[in-house]
């Protein structure tokens, strides 16, 4: 990611202030009863100011967290503190980095709002045989009505389902859906990975 990236993100999170609440996405799964109860060792990638860390270490969880922006994850971090949470944050480029290294090391890995396709499938890597992968964002139709516009930021229709074919699909939606502000086109899936 270029300096100028890296910029934009920093910029972005300082523009964002305030409580952010977790993802409803991820609060529809994980307070459902419609799946076993989810625990052990979880990623957010890309993780900004941590609210589904946060929200996921109070569920107890053994949380890492991995974001470009300095300025974001120490926000993250004092939240954390406040609420004597443990998170083990990480400053990293997605972009520059691979989660190789971590690969069948996590029970669950989550991924909001951000789209890096190259990260599909190390990410599905990295998380252990009967682990789960969350993942929402922006579907291409949400390039007519606001941003992100770049189609490089936009899944297409059905490519969540196209790329998890090979885990379990326990829960897929794609349409218009709000997430705490005004709504927004969304794509999202809940998968369980089977070898």
């Amino acid at each position: 990611m270029s300096a100028d990236d890296r910029m934009r993100w920093e910029q972005q999170h300082l523009k964002s202030l305030g409580t952010e609440q977790p993802s409803a996405f991820l609060r529809e799964i994980l307070e459902s009863r419609a799946w076993p109860a989810l625990c052990g060792g979880a990623l957010d990638i890309a993780c900004g100011k941590g609210r589904n860390a946060i929200y996921l270490a109070q569920r107890g969880f053994a949380v890492t967290a991995l974001d470009i922006s300095a300025g974001a994850l120490a926000e993250g971090r004092r939240r954390a503190q406040q609420q004597h949470l443990l998170i083990d944050w990480h400053l990293c480029d997605l972009e520059a980095s691979a989660l190789a290294p971590v690969a069948g090391s996590f029970d669950l890995i989550i991924n909001f709002n951000y789209l890096q396709r190259a990260l599909i499938r190390p990410m599905q890597q990295a998380v252990k045989p009967g682990g789960h992968v969350i993942f929402e964002t922006y579907l291409i139709d949400q390039a007519a009505v606001g941003h992100p516009k770049n189609p490089d930021y936009l899944l297409q229709h059905n490519e969540l389902l196209e790329c998890f074919g090979d885990f379990r699909v326990l829960f897929c939606r794609e349409g218009k859906f709000s997430d705490g502000g005004a709504e927004a086109f969304r794509a999202a899936i809940f998968a369980q990975r089977i070898k």
